[in-house]
């Protein structure tokens, strides 16, 4: 494991009561440092009770407390600052009280930098009308707002004040509310955590995006208040920063509404830290959409775009403002065959690997690349070896993660477009590989 400042744990006088209930808010904080000519993307440090994120920055998703397959002894050596948890996951299983006594998610999961909770609206709604992983990205959809996955029931329904959802694993009904998701995550104990939200899609009609966005914003005050109740009782924990989510769709007026309101919202001398940049986006628009919210948000405090991590994207997101981002992806497709190289993606799977004994990528200094081949890797695949998922899983975050690292360099350096230019002409042309 690296020596690194990050990787101490908290002392026990850290987690002290201070004589503020609201004094361990110092522990946090966001400095803006190198930009990028001419557009809304800079470099910056997140500074968490837990050790700086130096952004931009990829996040990458241990939704259940674990990246899948993957130790994190293991992604501190691919070089994640952070790690992201799921509320609504960590809620069903083990449930928030068992991470509360642990100490928090970072000492139940042996990681010893910042973390990250959403706060399971995603899951909420995308698992409740049977979508899974993913929504929708393409704004050429008919509006629906009752569309349901095929052969689905929907098991999620929204009211004005929260949301009634069965479990997808045994069928059981709980209830999300601001306040609930606001305990669930100070139970959890995330760094940053982030503001219950009602997810749309890009199914929904402007009608309803509407009424979902001041839904949204009345929950964003109730997460407010209640974020701030629970720092007063819990202040022998580390402060926790509290992201506001911004919806509204392909809508710039909506954007750019959600950015003024939750970017301007103070209750009782509590102001949302951060903002996480959530809902469907339509990805033909991804760096508009996600101009119009930079522009509006106040430009010492960070922002989280939700979701994303193909190489194109981040490039993009980044010039627009965005500062760090998760998904699930890198691990995902990892697990399906998939692996990332400067080349563009290819299939580990396919036959004409049976005997290549080069690595993944020549030029990578990850684990997998270092000592395994890509005919080691084939033949883990298709005998259906668990090996196969942590070796590929390493390279992709490994992947993911130094090319965002790369990108803050190439800011700090004043080569960004350069930089952008070079790497996706080579990812996107897909030469051999």
């Amino acid at each position: 494991m690296p020596n690194h400042p990050n990787d101490r744990p908290l002392s026990p006088a850290a987690q002290e009561s201070s004589p503020h209930p609201l004094a361990n808010r110092e522990s946090f904080g966001f400095s803006v440092e190198a930009r990028i000519d001419g557009a809304l993307g800079r470099t910056g440090t997140i500074r968490t009770p837990h050790g700086d994120i130096r952004t931009p920055a990829f996040i990458p998703v241990a939704t259940k407390a674990t990246i899948k397959s993957v130790r994190p002894e293991e992604i501190l050596e691919v070089g994640a600052q952070a790690t992201l948890a799921n509320a609504y996951h960590l809620n069903l299983q083990p449930g928030t009280d068992v991470l509360d006594a642990a100490g928090g998610l970072g000492r139940f999961m042996n990681w010893p930098r910042p973390t990250f909770t959403d706060s399971g609206g995603f899951q909420v709604m995308s698992l409740g009308a049977g979508f899974k992983k993913v929504i929708t990205m393409d704004a050429s959809v008919v509006p629906d707002d009752a569309a349901v996955a095929p052969n689905k029931e929907r098991l999620a329904l929204v009211d004005d004040d929260g949301v009634t959802f069965k479990s997808h694993i045994d069928g059981t009904t709980h209830r999300f509310t601001p306040e609930i998701s606001m305990k669930l995550q100070h139970e959890i104990g995330a760094d940053i955590i982030f503001a219950f939200d009602e997810l749309t899609t890009l199914f929904n009609t402007r009608d309803y995006q509407e009424t979902s966005l001041e839904r949204t914003r009345l929950w964003a005050e109730r997460c407010l208040a209640a974020h701030r109740g629970l720092t007063e009782e819990r202040s022998h924990r580390p402060y926790q920063a509290l992201f506001g989510v911004l919806q509204g769709a392909q809508y710039e007026d909506l954007r750019r509404k959600a950015a003024q309101d939750l970017g301007s919202m103070e209750i009782e001398g509590q102001s949302f830290d951060g903002f996480g940049i959530g809902g469907a986006l339509d990805k033909e628009n991804l760096g508009v959409i996600v101009g119009w919210m930079s522009e509006e948000l106040p430009e010492n405090k960070p922002r989280h775009l939700l979701g994303i991590s193909e190489p194109e994207d981040m490039f993009t997101a980044i010039e627009n403002g965005a500062d760090t981002f998760d998904c699930v992806s890198p691990s995902r497709v990892a697990r399906t065959g998939r692996v990332y190289h400067p080349d563009g993606r290819f299939n580990i799977p396919q036959a004409r690997f049976k005997k290549d004994f080069s690595p993944i990528d020549e030029e990578c200094s990850c684990y997998t690349c270092i000592n395994y081949t890509r005919a080691y890797l084939h033949h883990l695949f298709k005998a259906k070896e668990m090996l196969y998922n942590t070796l590929c899983t390493i390279h992709n975050e490994h992947y993911t993660i130094k090319l965002v690292d790369d990108i803050r360099a190439s800011i700090e350096q004043g080569r960004f477009y350069e930089f952008r230019d070079a790497v996706l002409g080579r990812y996107q042309a897909g030469s051999t590989v």
